[in-house]
């Protein structure tokens, strides 16, 4: 259960006219005791890798809770790597629900290029950062999501790849094809993976127009469909972002999956 959804649930009534009052003070000391004690249990571990010795080192952050629910290996967009803002905030946000996050850089980032690696590449990354994974949360279920590029290069290693400890794929806005550029093919390999998928996917993407996507996921039996309405690619509503709401779904749809 999100830590937050168990606050403000201490109430003290002392006559008609200060029940207000203490229920404010108290749902903000139950806050704050909240708070204080999830950051003691929260720990980040920040290492390199080698993936192998043609692609080199890259860099992981393990965002570590003391009983986590799962794990989720979480890949960054093409165009900012593991440490921006949104990859950090989505972080923390899974962390509130019992999700432990493993965020990497992919090689090209990780060597400040701008042009994202090939496939072959991009996901040979990945999958060291699940063996990485997989021997941290022995036992515990592991879950597969990526932003955009990170989410595409995902879906193509687990349609290509058997993974038995992934049991599950989010997409926080799969990039169906590039902006205002109409196309489907992108999909193509999704009809190969075999695990659960969930599209969060904004309503004004201009990497996935709104009937292509319901479309590619209309025909996949797996799929779920969640759409941010509103939101661009970034997840943004006006000024407003949509991150927390885009973890609270994660956190439910692995609900209903029987994950956690």
């Amino acid at each position: 259960m999100k830590f937050a959804g168990a606050i403000g649930m201490d109430r003290i009534f002392i006559g008609k006219h200060t029940d207000i009052a203490f229920s404010l003070l108290f749902t903000r000391i139950s806050t704050i005791h909240y708070s204080f004690v999830y950051c003691l249990m929260e720990q980040n571990e920040r290492k390199k890798i080698l993936v192998s010795q043609n692609i080199g080192e890259i860099t992981v952050e393990i965002s570590r809770l003391v009983n986590p629910k799962c794990a989720m290996v979480l890949a960054h967009g093409a165009g900012a790597g593991m440490d921006h803002l949104f990859m950090k905030q989505l972080s923390s946000e899974l962390n509130q629900f019992g999700i432990d996050t493993v965020r990497f850089n992919f090689a090209y980032m990780e060597k400040g290029k701008k042009r994202p690696d090939v496939p072959a590449v991009a996901h040979r990354t990945i999958q060291a950062v699940i063996e990485q994974t997989q021997s941290l949360y022995n036992g515990l279920p592991v879950i597969l999501g990526g932003k955009s590029f990170g989410g595409r290069m995902s879906s193509q290693l687990m349609a290509s790849t058997k993974i038995e400890s992934i049991r599950a794929l989010i997409f926080y806005g799969f990039p169906l094809h590039p902006a205002h550029k109409p196309g489907v093919e992108r999909a193509d390999h999704l009809r190969d993976v075999d695990i659960p998928m969930l599209f969060l996917q904004s309503t004004r993407d201009a990497l996935a127009y709104q009937d292509l996507i319901r479309s590619v996921c209309a025909s996949l039996s797996n799929a779920t469909l969640v759409e941010i309405d509103g939101a661009d690619h970034a997840f943004k509503v006006g000024k407003k972002d949509s991150i927390v709401h885009l973890a609270k779904k994660s956190f439910d749809y692995l609900i209903s999956q029987h994950i956690v």
